[in-house]
């Protein structure tokens, strides 16, 4: 019999266009990760639409919690707490998420757990190994590019940001320019391993002692080249366009990390968030951390990159650990962000 109480999160995620309820067991255990995406119901409008998606969660949160509960085999007395996702996000669809968990929480008096969906990403990587401390994160979504110091469990501290479009932002919006559905990110990901980098589009912040990040000059760079070209009537190659694109954004992020590997004793670096998916930023840390011997480079499983609920299970599960809980006057926060690092 094992020694281990069996203890078990329900988790709600529903910040932007994925509803999705997850059961997850002593943190690290997956019985359950129900996803209903709504990437269909966007296309038509090459992004998310806020109106929209909230629409969509009320019709599916329901269904998504009873798919979890049936999966994961498991009744509400058998629970131990209610996590969900809080903030960062859209509100309204925020708000979903949050409604519904406060509901189960207070039907069967069960503890709430506030989640930042950053926390999430960040635990994604959980489901691979055990996160080692103190660690660094490359956060890297269609919201947000930041780097997180974690000195211990349960402890975020932003060092650097995007200060302009987030790194998956930029890659939508270059796709909409090469004619590619939406979501751009794999798309482009596939073109550029078919080019090459003849382009040399600008790569911000080199030369700047801080750990921030910039692409809105890299995406006026190329919607520049590709407008001019079309003035000239010139035919560019659009897979040589996507690895030029792709290179910049990768070298940028490699730059920054290995700026914070050189500047904080660290004994793991996390890749996570929707871009971490990116096969060519794969293989860039690869060969990064293989300078950096003593740093473990632990990446979330690749079916996590995207939002989930088992990720804010997992995250749940170390707050609640921790003693963080929040009673039912909890509200979506949309700007939400970790604590910055003491300068």
């Amino acid at each position: 019999m094992s020694s281990q109480k069996r203890e078990l999160i329900l988790a709600f995620e529903s910040s932007c266009d994925e509803t999705s309820v997850a059961v997850i067991e002593n943190g690290n255990k997956i019985l359950s990760n129900i996803v209903a995406t709504q990437i269909k119901s966007h296309k038509r409008f090459g992004g998310v639409v806020p109106e929209v998606a909230s629409r969509h969660h009320i019709e599916q949160v329901t269904m998504c919690l009873e798919d979890a509960m049936a999966k994961a085999n498991v009744t509400y007395d058998e629970l131990s707490a209610v996590a969900v996702t809080y903030g960062p996000g859209l509100v309204g669809a925020l708000l979903v998420g949050v409604a519904c968990a406060k509901v189960v929480a207070f039907s069967h008096d069960l503890p709430l757990i506030p989640v930042n969906h950053m926390a999430g990403h960040i635990y994604a990587a959980r489901f691979t190994n055990e996160i080692k401390f103190p660690a660094m994160a490359l956060l890297v979504s269609g919201g947000h590019t930041e780097l997180v110091y974690l000195p211990k469990e349960n402890v975020y501290q932003i060092i650097g940001e995007t200060r302009d479009d987030a790194a998956g932002e930029a890659y939508d919006k270059i796709g909409r320019v090469l004619g590619l559905t939406y979501p751009a990110g794999k798309q482009i990901d596939e073109m550029a391993h078919r080019g090459s980098d003849t382009f040399s589009f600008p790569r911000a912040m080199f030369k700047e002692d801080n750990f921030d990040f910039s692409f809105s000059g890299l995406k006026s760079a190329f919607i520049n080249k590709v407008h001019h070209a079309d003035q000239v009537g010139e035919k560019l190659n659009a897979d040589d366009l996507a690895a030029s694109f792709q290179q910049s954004v990768i070298d940028v992020l490699l730059h920054r990390t290995e700026h914070a590997l050189n500047s904080f004793s660290i004994k793991q670096l996390i890749l996570a968030g929707g871009v971490a998916a990116n096969q060519g930023l794969r293989d860039g840390l690869d060969q990064l951390l293989s300078r950096h011997s003593d740093v473990e480079l632990l990446k979330a499983p690749l079916k996590l990159c995207g939002d989930n609920a088992a990720m804010i299970g997992a995250a749940g599960y170390v707050a609640w650990k921790n003693g963080e809980v929040a009673d039912l006057a909890l509200n979506a926060d949309p700007s939400l962000e970790f604590e910055w690092i003491e300068k």
